[in-house]
């Protein structure tokens, strides 16, 4: 990964502080030399097509935190006028990462902000259906793990709640 730097922070390649420490499939920190799981790579540039295929094998291996690292680089990668769709997308894998996680309130707000920036940029670009993703379909499924996030005040299943990027019919 790196090494750490003169005040003792890990450090990536390019000078970047960035733990070390391995994390668990919710992306939280373990203790150094535990067994983690692989970290995504970040600044990858992939194709729209590749994000959404690589975000949903992670979201159903119930890793949505590793799903939003792959929406991020979309994020920050991807055309202007589509950086808004990648972020609400990230937001709702961060969303369902902190639900999961047992921070309910978190959780909650994050999934409801996420489907509120899917559906604006849905709504402003005209699609509901980019790259094959169900826009409505998933902001119908943030909103309902929202308001289940709420009332049953526990933490979910990230692997059982995995959203279908492009519809339960996929």
């Amino acid at each position: 990964m790196g090494s750490a730097s003169d005040d003792g922070r890990d450090r990536d390649a390019e000078g970047r502080a960035r733990s070390a420490r391995p994390r668990d499939g919710l992306g939280r920190p373990l203790p150094y030399g535990a067994d983690g799981v692989e970290r995504q790579p970040e600044g990858v540039v992939r194709t729209p097509e590749e994000t959404v295929d690589e975000a949903q094998a992670l979201l159903e291996a119930g890793k949505p935190f590793h799903a939003h690292e792959v929406f991020e680089d979309a994020w920050k990668s991807g055309p202007e006028e589509e950086r808004a769709l990648w972020r609400g997308l990230a937001q709702l894998a961060v969303g369902l990462t902190h639900a999961a996680r047992g921070n309910l309130t978190g959780g909650a707000r994050l999934l409801r902000r996420g489907a509120g920036a899917v559906e604006e940029w849905g709504a402003r670009a005209g699609q509901e259906r980019p790259y094959g993703m169900e826009l409505p379909e998933l902001i119908a499924w943030a909103r309902e793990l929202a308001g289940v996030v709420e009332r049953d005040e526990a933490a979910v299943d990230a692997g059982a709640w995995a959203p279908r990027l492009r519809g339960s019919k996929a």
